[in-house]
């Protein structure tokens, strides 16, 4: 019997370049890269809108609505944009999601949930100390339950992010209650250092532990990401088990590699899928297989 296809996700961009001179961020430059790793494989990628000259972290509604359209205009890739502020209350999250939704041309197919509440610091291990000791990603259930229901309600899809067992256990019950709807598709992220406090181990173990409490006869399509390490020999097992896979220059600069584009990242985990007997859905049998309308 064939294996399924693999459903490949790029992670796109995110941090300074400083730490990968590929990264990108104007809108032209994200959508740039997202054709380009469509050509190669991916089916669905998840950008984060900055200033064009600066990198720096933006909300701005009209550079989400331009990289949108440029990204529609050129190819099916599934899109899946950032929210807002991690501290801004729900609305203020999906706000600039529920404005450009209002245009079929702009209109995101999916956005993240990130089913936890943590202490939001990383580590530094030269100085033995953390760098924030005070920073709290607060999501309450109120506030998860809100932004599935503001974003639903304007056709996008919200995916459940699993940092570790609890979300996996919170997501089940926001199923049942029809907050999340099956086909559900949904990411689990491991963590390399310096990300202690986020989430389990970048490692297969720190995997297994997660995908154990995934419900066995629950129709859910489950993709890994690793962030903070290289993440192959995770994906690799990943790919194995018949899971879909997420990788990019978000998660990690691969140093190892001479500093890759997203491209390459996404030929090299296509290949790898393919060598392990798993075909790469194309987008359109990505939307079928994960549930998009």
């Amino acid at each position: 019997m064939a294996k399924r296809k693999l459903v490949i996700t790029v992670h796109l961009n995110g941090p300074s370049r400083a730490t990968n001179p590929n990264l990108a961020y104007s809108p032209e430059e994200i959508a740039q890269q997202s054709v380009e790793c469509w050509r190669l494989g991916a089916s669905v990628v998840h950008y984060h809108i900055c200033d064009p000259v600066t990198g720096a972290p933006s909300a701005d509604v009209a550079l989400f609505a331009e990289t949108e359209r440029r990204i529609k205009e050129q190819c099916d890739i599934i899109t899946f944009p950032t929210l807002g502020a991690l501290s801004a209350p729900s609305e203020g999250r999906v706000s600039h999601i529920v404005e450009i939704a209002s245009d079929p041309a702009t209109r995101p197919d999916c956005i993240p949930l990130d089913i936890i509440t943590t202490n939001l610091d990383a580590y530094d291990a030269e100085r033995k100390t953390f760098t924030s000791l005070d920073r709290v990603y607060s999501n309450t259930t109120r506030t998860l339950i809100d932004i599935a229901e503001r974003v639903s309600a304007v056709g996008v899809k919200p995916v459940p992010m699993f940092w570790n067992v609890a979300s996996v256990r919170v997501a089940q019950k926001l199923v049942e209650m029809g907050v999340l709807k099956e086909p559900l598709f949904c990411e689990v992220s491991v963590y390399g250092e310096p990300y202690l406090g986020f989430g389990h181990p970048a490692t297969i173990k720190g995997l297994d532990a997660v995908l154990d409490f995934i419900p066995p006869e629950a129709d859910w399509r489950w993709t890994v990401s690793v962030i903070g390490a290289n993440a192959f020999a995770v994906l690799a097992d990943a790919i194995d088990r018949g899971g879909d896979i997420a990788i990019g220059l978000h998660d990690y600069p691969y140093p190892e590699l001479d500093f890759p584009t997203n491209a390459e990242l996404i030929a090299r985990v296509a290949d790898l899928g393919r060598a392990m007997g798993r075909q790469v859905a194309t987008a359109a049998e990505a939307r079928e297989i994960l549930g998009f309308k």
